[in-house]
Protein backbone atom coordinates (compact mmCIF):
# COMPACT_ATOMS: atom_id res chain seq x y z
CA UNK A 1 0.00 0.00 0.00
CA UNK A 2 1.22 3.62 -1.10
CA UNK A 3 2.07 5.47 2.26
CA UNK A 4 0.99 8.72 0.20
CA UNK A 5 -2.45 7.17 0.41
CA UNK A 6 -2.95 5.51 3.65
CA UNK A 7 -1.63 8.02 6.04
CA UNK A 8 -4.47 10.60 6.32
CA UNK A 9 -3.31 12.11 10.02
CA UNK A 10 -0.48 14.02 8.93
CA UNK A 11 -0.23 17.87 9.69
CA UNK A 12 -1.46 19.92 6.73
CA UNK A 13 1.65 22.28 5.09
CA UNK A 14 1.73 25.65 5.92
CA UNK A 15 0.33 27.88 3.50
CA UNK A 16 2.43 30.63 2.04
CA UNK A 17 1.26 34.20 2.96
CA UNK A 18 1.73 37.40 1.22
CA UNK A 19 5.08 38.81 2.22
CA UNK A 20 5.12 41.18 4.80
CA UNK A 21 5.99 45.10 4.65
CA UNK A 22 9.37 46.56 6.15
CA UNK A 23 6.77 48.44 8.79
CA UNK A 24 4.61 45.78 10.08
CA UNK A 25 7.79 43.58 10.94
CA UNK A 26 8.86 46.80 12.98
CA UNK A 27 5.45 47.19 14.84
CA UNK A 28 5.55 43.66 14.97
CA UNK A 29 8.51 43.51 16.95
CA UNK A 30 7.88 46.73 19.14
CA UNK A 31 3.87 45.07 20.34
CA UNK A 32 5.23 41.74 21.21
CA UNK A 33 8.44 43.57 23.24
CA UNK A 34 11.27 41.94 21.01
CA UNK A 35 14.51 43.78 20.05
CA UNK A 36 15.77 43.34 16.65
CA UNK A 37 18.35 40.30 16.58
CA UNK A 38 21.76 41.99 16.63
CA UNK A 39 25.09 41.81 18.69
CA UNK A 40 28.43 43.16 19.02
CA UNK A 41 31.68 41.84 20.31
CA UNK A 42 34.14 44.60 21.55
CA UNK A 43 35.01 47.78 20.05
CA UNK A 44 38.58 46.78 18.74
CA UNK A 45 39.88 50.80 18.58
CA UNK A 46 39.09 51.25 22.13
CA UNK A 47 40.73 48.33 23.39
CA UNK A 48 44.02 49.58 24.94
CA UNK A 49 46.64 46.71 25.14
CA UNK A 50 50.69 46.56 24.51
CA UNK A 51 50.33 45.50 20.83
CA UNK A 52 53.55 46.41 18.98
CA UNK A 53 52.59 44.46 16.16
CA UNK A 54 50.04 47.38 15.53
CA UNK A 55 53.05 49.22 13.79
CA UNK A 56 52.54 47.03 11.21
CA UNK A 57 50.89 46.67 8.06
CA UNK A 58 52.06 43.61 6.97
CA UNK A 59 52.74 39.70 8.68
CA UNK A 60 56.12 39.83 7.28
CA UNK A 61 57.19 43.16 8.73
CA UNK A 62 55.94 41.96 12.07
CA UNK A 63 58.02 38.62 11.55
CA UNK A 64 61.20 40.51 10.41
CA UNK A 65 60.63 42.76 13.94
CA UNK A 66 60.41 39.62 16.00
CA UNK A 67 63.66 38.22 13.93
CA UNK A 68 65.35 41.46 15.24
CA UNK A 69 63.93 41.83 18.48
CA UNK A 70 63.62 38.21 19.87
CA UNK A 71 65.88 35.84 17.49
CA UNK A 72 65.92 33.14 19.95
CA UNK A 73 62.51 33.22 20.89
CA UNK A 74 60.67 29.96 19.50
CA UNK A 75 57.13 30.13 17.39
CA UNK A 76 56.30 26.69 16.29
CA UNK A 77 57.09 23.04 17.63
CA UNK A 78 55.81 20.24 15.93
CA UNK A 79 55.21 16.97 17.33
CA UNK A 80 55.31 13.19 15.31
CA UNK A 81 53.53 10.68 16.48
CA UNK A 82 55.07 9.08 19.26
CA UNK A 83 54.90 12.63 21.07
CA UNK A 84 58.22 13.88 20.77
CA UNK A 85 59.66 17.19 19.02
CA UNK A 86 60.09 16.39 15.00
CA UNK A 87 61.20 20.16 14.22
CA UNK A 88 60.33 23.42 16.03
CA UNK A 89 61.12 27.28 14.49
CA UNK A 90 62.65 30.13 16.40
CA UNK A 91 61.62 33.54 15.08
CA UNK A 92 65.13 34.33 13.39
CA UNK A 93 65.20 30.90 11.93
CA UNK A 94 61.38 31.26 10.22
CA UNK A 95 63.16 34.48 8.86
CA UNK A 96 66.07 32.92 7.81
CA UNK A 97 64.07 30.37 5.95
CA UNK A 98 61.86 32.28 4.70
CA UNK A 99 64.19 34.88 2.86
CA UNK A 100 65.64 31.92 1.57
CA UNK A 101 62.28 30.93 -0.50
CA UNK A 102 62.10 34.29 -1.72
CA UNK A 103 65.33 34.54 -3.18
CA UNK A 104 64.73 30.82 -4.96
CA UNK A 105 61.17 31.82 -6.39
CA UNK A 106 62.50 35.49 -7.65
CA UNK A 107 65.51 33.57 -9.30
CA UNK A 108 64.72 30.00 -10.51
CA UNK A 109 60.48 30.84 -10.59
CA UNK A 110 61.04 34.37 -12.02
CA UNK A 111 57.94 35.45 -9.98
CA UNK A 112 56.23 38.61 -9.90
CA UNK A 113 54.40 40.79 -7.29
CA UNK A 114 50.68 39.45 -7.03
CA UNK A 115 50.96 35.79 -8.55
CA UNK A 116 49.85 33.14 -7.15
CA UNK A 117 51.74 30.20 -5.65
CA UNK A 118 49.91 26.80 -4.86
CA UNK A 119 51.64 25.32 -1.38
CA UNK A 120 51.34 21.51 -1.42
CA UNK A 121 52.58 20.52 1.62
CA UNK A 122 51.70 17.95 4.27
CA UNK A 123 51.22 19.64 7.46
CA UNK A 124 54.33 20.54 8.99
CA UNK A 125 57.28 22.99 9.31
CA UNK A 126 58.11 23.56 5.52
CA UNK A 127 54.13 24.77 4.92
CA UNK A 128 55.15 27.93 7.65
CA UNK A 129 57.85 28.44 5.97
CA UNK A 130 56.95 28.39 2.39
CA UNK A 131 54.15 30.89 3.28
CA UNK A 132 56.41 33.52 4.57
CA UNK A 133 58.87 32.71 1.76
CA UNK A 134 55.93 33.83 -0.47
CA UNK A 135 54.98 36.47 1.36
CA UNK A 136 58.73 38.11 1.26
CA UNK A 137 58.42 37.66 -2.45
CA UNK A 138 55.26 39.24 -2.91
CA UNK A 139 53.34 36.41 -3.83
CA UNK A 140 49.82 35.18 -2.75
CA UNK A 141 50.83 31.69 -0.86
CA UNK A 142 47.73 29.76 -1.24
CA UNK A 143 47.26 26.12 0.97
CA UNK A 144 46.44 22.92 -1.04
CA UNK A 145 45.33 19.59 0.37
CA UNK A 146 47.68 17.26 -0.62
CA UNK A 147 46.15 14.21 -2.69
CA UNK A 148 45.77 11.19 -1.42
CA UNK A 149 48.01 8.59 -3.32
CA UNK A 150 44.94 5.91 -2.76
CA UNK A 151 42.28 8.33 -4.36
CA UNK A 152 43.94 11.15 -6.47
CA UNK A 153 41.03 11.84 -9.20
CA UNK A 154 39.11 12.99 -6.22
CA UNK A 155 41.01 15.05 -3.89
CA UNK A 156 43.85 16.22 -6.64
CA UNK A 157 41.03 19.16 -7.52
CA UNK A 158 40.82 20.17 -3.57
CA UNK A 159 40.86 23.75 -4.25
CA UNK A 160 38.27 25.23 -6.44
CA UNK A 161 36.97 28.51 -4.46
CA UNK A 162 39.91 30.35 -2.25
CA UNK A 163 38.70 33.36 0.23
CA UNK A 164 40.81 36.69 -0.61
CA UNK A 165 41.48 38.52 2.13
CA UNK A 166 43.70 42.08 2.25
CA UNK A 167 46.85 42.39 4.72
CA UNK A 168 44.87 45.04 6.45
CA UNK A 169 41.63 42.09 7.30
CA UNK A 170 44.98 39.47 8.01
CA UNK A 171 45.96 41.61 10.98
CA UNK A 172 42.48 42.48 12.12
CA UNK A 173 41.95 38.88 11.96
CA UNK A 174 44.86 37.99 14.15
CA UNK A 175 44.68 40.91 16.46
CA UNK A 176 41.01 40.02 17.11
CA UNK A 177 42.07 36.71 18.18
CA UNK A 178 44.74 37.72 20.12
CA UNK A 179 42.46 39.80 22.61
CA UNK A 180 39.96 36.98 22.66
CA UNK A 181 42.49 33.98 23.43
CA UNK A 182 44.59 36.85 25.64
CA UNK A 183 47.76 35.04 23.47
CA UNK A 184 51.01 36.82 24.44
CA UNK A 185 54.87 35.57 23.70
CA UNK A 186 54.79 33.49 27.06
CA UNK A 187 52.04 31.58 26.23
CA UNK A 188 52.04 27.89 24.61
CA UNK A 189 48.63 26.61 22.77
CA UNK A 190 48.12 23.30 21.44
CA UNK A 191 46.75 23.27 17.94
CA UNK A 192 45.39 19.85 16.75
CA UNK A 193 43.76 21.17 13.21
CA UNK A 194 44.48 20.53 9.31
CA UNK A 195 46.20 23.75 8.42
CA UNK A 196 44.49 24.40 4.58
CA UNK A 197 41.42 26.31 4.69
CA UNK A 198 39.45 28.44 7.57
CA UNK A 199 40.71 29.36 11.08
CA UNK A 200 42.37 26.12 11.64
CA UNK A 201 44.80 27.57 8.83
CA UNK A 202 44.99 31.20 10.75
CA UNK A 203 45.75 29.51 14.40
CA UNK A 204 48.51 27.42 12.39
CA UNK A 205 50.26 29.49 10.06
CA UNK A 206 49.41 33.20 10.89
CA UNK A 207 48.50 33.83 14.95
CA UNK A 208 52.10 33.11 16.37
CA UNK A 209 53.92 35.30 14.11
CA UNK A 210 51.24 38.23 15.10
CA UNK A 211 51.01 37.45 18.94
CA UNK A 212 53.72 35.95 19.46
CA UNK A 213 53.44 32.85 21.16
CA UNK A 214 54.68 29.17 20.93
CA UNK A 215 52.19 26.65 18.91
CA UNK A 216 52.32 22.86 19.38
CA UNK A 217 51.68 21.66 16.14
CA UNK A 218 50.40 18.13 16.07
CA UNK A 219 49.01 17.10 12.90
CA UNK A 220 45.59 15.33 13.11
CA UNK A 221 46.53 11.85 10.54
CA UNK A 222 49.23 11.72 13.56
CA UNK A 223 46.36 10.73 16.02
CA UNK A 224 45.57 7.72 14.07
CA UNK A 225 48.56 6.20 15.02
CA UNK A 226 48.44 6.85 18.82
CA UNK A 227 44.92 8.69 19.55
CA UNK A 228 46.33 10.01 22.99
CA UNK A 229 48.67 12.14 21.21
CA UNK A 230 46.66 15.34 21.43
CA UNK A 231 45.72 15.01 25.14
CA UNK A 232 48.81 13.81 25.73
CA UNK A 233 50.91 17.15 24.32
CA UNK A 234 48.55 19.51 26.29
CA UNK A 235 49.07 17.33 29.53
CA UNK A 236 53.13 17.13 29.10
CA UNK A 237 53.06 21.27 28.16
CA UNK A 238 50.65 22.14 30.61
CA UNK A 239 48.98 23.98 27.88
CA UNK A 240 45.75 26.33 28.98
CA UNK A 241 44.28 26.73 25.46
CA UNK A 242 44.21 23.98 22.98
CA UNK A 243 42.02 24.16 19.15
CA UNK A 244 40.64 20.67 17.59
CA UNK A 245 38.05 19.41 15.11
CA UNK A 246 34.93 17.48 15.81
CA UNK A 247 37.18 14.78 13.87
CA UNK A 248 39.61 14.88 16.39
CA UNK A 249 37.05 15.03 19.60
CA UNK A 250 35.29 12.18 18.36
CA UNK A 251 38.41 9.86 17.50
CA UNK A 252 39.36 10.49 20.99
CA UNK A 253 36.40 9.47 22.55
CA UNK A 254 35.99 6.03 20.46
CA UNK A 255 39.48 5.51 20.93
CA UNK A 256 40.34 6.30 24.38
CA UNK A 257 37.08 5.10 25.74
CA UNK A 258 38.64 2.02 27.80
CA UNK A 259 42.06 3.72 28.81
CA UNK A 260 41.12 6.64 30.78
CA UNK A 261 42.42 4.66 33.94
CA UNK A 262 45.55 3.92 32.68
CA UNK A 263 46.01 7.56 30.84
CA UNK A 264 45.54 8.55 34.84
CA UNK A 265 48.16 6.01 35.70
CA UNK A 266 50.31 7.56 33.65
CA UNK A 267 49.73 11.10 34.60
CA UNK A 268 47.81 12.93 32.40
CA UNK A 269 46.72 15.37 33.44
CA UNK A 270 43.78 18.04 31.89
CA UNK A 271 42.89 20.32 34.95
CA UNK A 272 45.27 23.14 33.66
CA UNK A 273 42.88 23.84 30.27
CA UNK A 274 41.32 26.80 30.33
CA UNK A 275 39.58 26.71 26.84
CA UNK A 276 39.48 23.79 24.83
CA UNK A 277 37.76 24.95 21.80
CA UNK A 278 36.54 22.57 18.66
CA UNK A 279 36.50 25.04 14.86
CA UNK A 280 33.63 24.45 13.09
CA UNK A 281 31.27 25.66 10.74
CA UNK A 282 28.01 23.90 11.63
CA UNK A 283 25.76 23.31 14.55
CA UNK A 284 27.56 22.75 17.79
CA UNK A 285 27.35 18.66 18.46
CA UNK A 286 26.31 18.99 21.84
CA UNK A 287 26.05 15.46 22.64
CA UNK A 288 29.54 14.84 21.13
CA UNK A 289 31.35 17.74 23.48
CA UNK A 290 28.94 16.65 26.55
CA UNK A 291 30.48 13.09 26.13
CA UNK A 292 34.29 13.89 26.19
CA UNK A 293 33.67 16.30 28.99
CA UNK A 294 32.19 13.57 30.62
CA UNK A 295 34.58 10.54 29.47
CA UNK A 296 38.08 12.54 30.23
CA UNK A 297 36.35 14.33 33.83
CA UNK A 298 38.65 11.88 35.91
CA UNK A 299 41.62 13.23 34.17
CA UNK A 300 40.81 16.55 35.46
CA UNK A 301 39.32 18.25 32.76
CA UNK A 302 36.34 20.59 33.66
CA UNK A 303 33.49 20.50 31.57
CA UNK A 304 33.40 24.64 31.25
CA UNK A 305 36.27 24.56 29.27
CA UNK A 306 34.67 22.37 26.15
CA UNK A 307 33.28 25.19 23.72
CA UNK A 308 33.01 25.48 19.54
CA UNK A 309 33.85 28.40 17.26
CA UNK A 310 31.93 29.79 14.55
CA UNK A 311 32.68 30.94 11.04
CA UNK A 312 32.08 30.70 7.59
CA UNK A 313 33.20 31.79 4.18
CA UNK A 314 33.02 35.03 4.46
CA UNK A 315 34.63 35.60 7.56
CA UNK A 316 36.63 33.12 9.67
CA UNK A 317 36.18 33.55 12.60
CA UNK A 318 32.96 35.51 13.79
CA UNK A 319 32.31 33.45 17.07
CA UNK A 320 34.84 31.98 19.37
CA UNK A 321 34.90 31.28 23.43
CA UNK A 322 38.17 33.37 24.47
CA UNK A 323 39.55 33.46 28.01
CA UNK A 324 36.93 35.84 29.48
CA UNK A 325 33.35 36.36 29.84
CA UNK A 326 30.13 34.09 30.52
CA UNK A 327 30.76 29.85 29.86
CA UNK A 328 28.63 29.04 26.79
CA UNK A 329 24.91 28.64 27.50
CA UNK A 330 22.40 26.08 25.88
CA UNK A 331 18.56 26.91 25.25
CA UNK A 332 15.57 24.57 24.43
CA UNK A 333 13.49 25.53 21.68
CA UNK A 334 10.56 23.75 20.04
CA UNK A 335 11.27 21.62 17.07
CA UNK A 336 8.20 22.61 15.35
CA UNK A 337 8.24 26.05 15.89
CA UNK A 338 11.35 26.34 14.22
CA UNK A 339 10.24 24.25 11.30
CA UNK A 340 8.48 27.46 10.77
CA UNK A 341 11.74 29.86 11.33
CA UNK A 342 9.60 30.80 14.75
CA UNK A 343 12.31 30.48 17.34
CA UNK A 344 10.48 29.39 20.62
CA UNK A 345 12.02 28.32 23.78
CA UNK A 346 10.90 25.61 26.26
CA UNK A 347 11.97 23.35 29.24
CA UNK A 348 14.20 20.74 29.59
CA UNK A 349 12.69 17.28 28.59
CA UNK A 350 9.08 19.21 26.63
CA UNK A 351 7.97 17.30 24.11
CA UNK A 352 9.56 17.96 20.72
CA UNK A 353 12.51 19.92 22.27
CA UNK A 354 15.68 20.23 20.80
CA UNK A 355 18.90 21.65 22.44
CA UNK A 356 20.85 23.83 21.15
CA UNK A 357 24.54 25.34 22.62
CA UNK A 358 26.16 28.60 22.19
CA UNK A 359 28.75 28.84 19.25
CA UNK A 360 31.19 31.09 21.66
CA UNK A 361 31.16 34.69 22.27
CA UNK A 362 31.50 37.15 19.35
CA UNK A 363 34.76 38.23 18.45
CA UNK A 364 35.90 41.83 19.45
CA UNK A 365 35.10 43.92 16.50
CA UNK A 366 32.65 41.81 15.39
CA UNK A 367 28.60 42.73 14.46
CA UNK A 368 26.17 40.58 14.01
CA UNK A 369 22.18 41.05 12.46
CA UNK A 370 19.71 38.19 12.15
CA UNK A 371 18.03 39.15 8.36
CA UNK A 372 15.65 37.28 6.56
CA UNK A 373 17.13 35.90 3.43
CA UNK A 374 14.53 36.25 1.17
CA UNK A 375 13.37 39.86 1.87
CA UNK A 376 16.99 41.17 3.62
CA UNK A 377 15.20 42.96 6.16
CA UNK A 378 16.57 42.65 10.04
CA UNK A 379 14.38 40.26 11.93
CA UNK A 380 13.23 40.33 15.96
CA UNK A 381 14.57 38.25 18.69
CA UNK A 382 12.14 35.69 18.45
CA UNK A 383 12.44 34.42 14.45
CA UNK A 384 15.04 32.36 12.90
CA UNK A 385 17.34 34.18 10.26
CA UNK A 386 20.27 34.38 8.10
CA UNK A 387 23.18 35.39 9.92
CA UNK A 388 24.85 38.23 8.30
CA UNK A 389 27.81 39.90 9.73
CA UNK A 390 30.19 43.33 9.73
CA UNK A 391 33.88 42.64 10.42
CA UNK A 392 36.89 44.45 9.68
CA UNK A 393 38.39 40.95 8.79
CA UNK A 394 35.58 40.24 6.72
CA UNK A 395 36.80 38.34 3.42
CA UNK A 396 37.05 40.60 0.37
CA UNK A 397 35.54 38.00 -2.14
CA UNK A 398 36.03 34.81 -4.03
CA UNK A 399 39.26 33.68 -6.06
CA UNK A 400 37.45 31.01 -7.70
CA UNK A 401 39.40 28.85 -10.86
CA UNK A 402 35.79 29.57 -12.86
CA UNK A 403 35.95 32.92 -12.64
CA UNK A 404 32.59 33.16 -11.57
CA UNK A 405 31.89 36.48 -9.89
CA UNK A 406 27.86 36.44 -9.40
CA UNK A 407 28.27 35.64 -5.53
CA UNK A 408 30.69 38.86 -4.94
CA UNK A 409 28.20 41.28 -4.70
CA UNK A 410 25.58 39.25 -2.63
CA UNK A 411 28.12 37.45 -0.30
CA UNK A 412 30.36 40.18 0.59
CA UNK A 413 28.41 43.40 -0.61
CA UNK A 414 24.95 43.11 1.15
CA UNK A 415 22.54 46.00 2.51
CA UNK A 416 20.13 45.56 4.72
CA UNK A 417 16.52 46.45 2.90
CA UNK A 418 15.09 48.72 5.20
CA UNK A 419 16.36 49.89 9.10
CA UNK A 420 20.03 50.09 8.45
CA UNK A 421 20.79 50.58 4.83
CA UNK A 422 24.04 51.98 5.16
CA UNK A 423 26.29 49.42 6.80
CA UNK A 424 27.93 46.96 4.35
CA UNK A 425 27.40 43.00 5.57
CA UNK A 426 28.48 39.44 4.32
CA UNK A 427 26.34 37.14 4.40
CA UNK A 428 27.46 33.61 5.75
CA UNK A 429 24.90 31.34 4.43
CA UNK A 430 23.54 29.84 7.82
CA UNK A 431 20.83 29.74 9.66
CA UNK A 432 20.23 31.25 13.56
CA UNK A 433 19.11 33.24 16.01
CA UNK A 434 20.25 35.95 19.20
CA UNK A 435 19.57 35.77 22.54
CA UNK A 436 20.39 38.38 24.98
CA UNK A 437 21.18 36.53 28.42
CA UNK A 438 20.78 37.05 31.83
CA UNK A 439 24.56 36.54 32.04
CA UNK A 440 26.70 39.55 31.67
CA UNK A 441 30.53 39.91 29.85
CA UNK A 442 33.78 41.60 31.54
CA UNK A 443 32.22 44.49 30.62
CA UNK A 444 29.29 44.57 32.87
CA UNK A 445 26.77 44.48 29.96
CA UNK A 446 24.03 41.51 29.55
CA UNK A 447 25.79 39.05 27.00
CA UNK A 448 24.37 38.78 23.65
CA UNK A 449 24.16 34.39 22.62
CA UNK A 450 24.84 33.28 19.06
CA UNK A 451 22.92 30.25 18.07
CA UNK A 452 23.73 28.62 14.81
CA UNK A 453 21.13 26.07 13.33
CA UNK A 454 22.46 25.01 10.08
CA UNK A 455 23.10 26.09 6.83
CA UNK A 456 20.61 27.85 4.70
CA UNK A 457 21.68 25.78 0.99
CA UNK A 458 21.49 22.51 2.95
CA UNK A 459 17.70 23.24 4.48
CA UNK A 460 15.06 21.30 3.09
CA UNK A 461 12.07 23.58 2.24
CA UNK A 462 8.96 19.98 2.62
CA UNK A 463 5.41 20.49 2.87
CA UNK A 464 5.38 23.98 3.14
CA UNK A 465 8.15 23.98 6.23
CA UNK A 466 12.20 24.59 6.87
CA UNK A 467 13.85 21.16 7.85
CA UNK A 468 17.37 20.80 8.90
CA UNK A 469 19.52 17.57 8.20
CA UNK A 470 21.31 16.73 11.57
CA UNK A 471 17.37 16.52 13.23
CA UNK A 472 16.42 13.63 10.90
CA UNK A 473 19.98 11.98 10.84
CA UNK A 474 19.75 12.28 14.68
CA UNK A 475 16.79 10.10 14.30
CA UNK A 476 17.56 7.63 11.90
CA UNK A 477 21.30 7.11 13.79
CA UNK A 478 19.22 6.39 16.97
CA UNK A 479 17.24 3.27 15.57
CA UNK A 480 19.42 0.36 14.84
CA UNK A 481 23.29 -0.05 15.97
CA UNK A 482 24.33 -0.95 12.68
CA UNK A 483 24.04 2.76 11.39
CA UNK A 484 26.83 4.28 12.07
CA UNK A 485 26.14 7.62 10.17
CA UNK A 486 23.31 9.14 8.12
CA UNK A 487 23.10 11.91 6.27
CA UNK A 488 20.10 13.66 4.36
CA UNK A 489 18.84 15.49 1.17
CA UNK A 490 15.60 16.56 -1.17
CA UNK A 491 15.56 15.16 -4.76
CA UNK A 492 12.90 16.27 -6.71
CA UNK A 493 10.96 16.99 -3.72
CA UNK A 494 11.87 13.83 -2.15
CA UNK A 495 13.64 12.82 1.22
CA UNK A 496 16.47 10.89 0.00
CA UNK A 497 17.83 9.18 3.09
CA UNK A 498 21.49 7.64 3.18
CA UNK A 499 22.70 5.52 6.11
CA UNK A 500 25.97 3.58 6.68
CA UNK A 501 26.50 -0.08 7.07
CA UNK A 502 28.43 -1.76 9.71
CA UNK A 503 27.20 -5.25 9.90
CA UNK A 504 25.83 -7.84 7.36
CA UNK A 505 24.06 -7.03 4.34
CA UNK A 506 21.65 -8.90 5.45
CA UNK A 507 20.80 -6.54 7.69
CA UNK A 508 20.48 -3.96 4.69
CA UNK A 509 16.41 -5.07 3.90
CA UNK A 510 15.69 -4.85 7.84
CA UNK A 511 16.58 -0.73 7.70
CA UNK A 512 14.25 0.39 5.25
CA UNK A 513 11.28 0.06 7.60
CA UNK A 514 13.24 1.27 10.86
CA UNK A 515 14.19 4.14 8.61
CA UNK A 516 10.72 5.37 7.28
CA UNK A 517 9.05 4.61 10.71
CA UNK A 518 11.50 7.04 12.59
CA UNK A 519 11.16 9.74 10.20
CA UNK A 520 6.94 9.59 9.65
CA UNK A 521 6.43 9.46 13.51
CA UNK A 522 8.97 12.28 14.51
CA UNK A 523 9.10 14.53 11.85
CA UNK A 524 5.83 14.17 9.95
CA UNK A 525 7.66 13.28 6.70
CA UNK A 526 7.35 10.27 4.05
CA UNK A 527 11.11 9.18 3.23
CA UNK A 528 10.89 8.89 -0.56
CA UNK A 529 14.54 6.79 -1.26
CA UNK A 530 16.23 4.90 1.36
CA UNK A 531 20.03 3.91 0.44
CA UNK A 532 22.39 1.83 2.35
CA UNK A 533 25.49 1.83 1.75
CA UNK A 534 28.95 0.98 2.91
CA UNK A 535 31.32 2.86 5.67
CA UNK A 536 32.71 5.61 4.53
CA UNK A 537 31.04 6.13 1.44
CA UNK A 538 29.07 9.72 3.37
CA UNK A 539 32.00 12.03 2.17
CA UNK A 540 33.37 14.34 5.25
CA UNK A 541 35.82 17.32 5.40
CA UNK A 542 38.79 17.52 7.83
CA UNK A 543 36.75 19.13 10.52
CA UNK A 544 34.58 16.50 10.63
CA UNK A 545 31.50 18.05 8.93
CA UNK A 546 29.40 16.05 6.66
CA UNK A 547 29.22 17.61 3.01
CA UNK A 548 25.91 16.34 1.97
CA UNK A 549 25.98 18.61 -1.31
CA UNK A 550 28.85 16.23 -2.62
CA UNK A 551 27.01 13.29 -1.42
CA UNK A 552 23.81 14.29 -3.32
CA UNK A 553 25.95 14.99 -6.52
CA UNK A 554 27.46 11.69 -5.88
CA UNK A 555 23.50 9.94 -5.85
CA UNK A 556 22.87 11.53 -9.04
CA UNK A 557 25.74 10.53 -10.81
CA UNK A 558 25.07 7.10 -9.41
CA UNK A 559 28.45 6.91 -7.94
CA UNK A 560 27.60 5.55 -4.51
CA UNK A 561 27.92 1.91 -5.16
CA UNK A 562 25.27 1.17 -2.64
CA UNK A 563 24.10 -2.15 -1.06
CA UNK A 564 20.96 -1.50 -1.17
CA UNK A 565 18.18 1.15 -2.48
CA UNK A 566 14.48 1.56 -1.53
CA UNK A 567 12.32 3.73 -3.31
CA UNK A 568 8.94 4.83 -2.14
CA UNK A 569 7.44 7.26 -4.98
Amino acid sequence: MCPHTCVTNLPKPRQKQPEIGPASVMVGNLVSGKRIAQASGRDLGQIEDNDQARKFLFLSEVLQWRAQTTPDHILYTLLNSRGTIASSLTCLQLHKRAEKIAGMLAERGHLQDGEHVALVYPPGIDLIVAFYGCLYAGCVPITVRPPHPQNIATTLPTVKMIVEMSHTATSAFCRSIKLQCELYPSREVAICLDPYCGLGFVLWCLCSVYSGHQSILIPPSELEVNPALWLSAVSQYKVRDTFCSYSVMELCTKGLGLQTDALKARGLDLSRVRTCVVVAEERPRIALTQSFSKLFKDLGLHPRAVSTSFGCRVNLAICLQGTSGPDPTTVFVDMRALRHDRVRLVERGSPHSLPLMESGKILPGVRIIIANPETKGPMGESHLGEIWVHSGHNASGYFTVYGDEALQSDHFNSRLSFGDTQTIWARTGYLGFLRRTELTDASGERHDALYVVGALEEAMELRGMRYHPIDIETSVIRTHKSITECAVFTWTNLLVVVVELDGSEQEALDLVPLVTNVVLEEHYLIVGVVVVVDIGVIPINSRGEKQRMHLRDGFLADQLDPIYVAYNM
